[in-house]
């Protein structure tokens, strides 16, 4: 196994584990997270119904802007908190995706903590 693959399998690995102790409802949905090495993308899942509420990338804003990725996080974070607000989501159960609660990920969480979603890390 290389490299890459190695880590992106402990990701899952990590991501199982963290998801067994994590559950969204309608009140309450989850917003997962997953990044790529270019792109973040945010959801709002309802673990109950099986069903995403709300999600958005970084691909959806607009493209004449050219900002570092975690700025980038942090916006996309802000209109997820916006779209949700449409839907009149207020809480959030935080899933960070087997990822460090570092970098993007934590400026995609300040992002929709920013845009008015509450919810509570554990890792922070």
């Amino acid at each position: 196994m290389n490299k890459d693959r190695k880590k992106n399998y402990q990701r899952i690995i990590r991501h199982k584990r963290t998801r067994a102790k994590i559950f969204g409802t309608s009140e309450r949905p989850r917003l997962s997270v997953f990044r790529s090495g270019k792109h973040i993308f945010l959801q709002l899942v309802d673990d109950e119904k099986k069903q995403t509420l709300v999600g958005i990338s970084d691909l959806k804003l607009s493209k004449n802007k050219r900002l570092a990725k975690t700025k980038t996080a942090f916006e996309t974070g802000k209109e997820l908190a916006k779209l949700a607000k449409e839907k009149k989501i207020k809480k959030a159960v935080f899933d960070r995706g087997g990822y460090l609660f570092h970098g993007r990920v934590k400026a995609a969480a300040e992002g929709a903590l920013a845009g008015g979603i509450e919810f509570k890390t554990n890792d922070s």
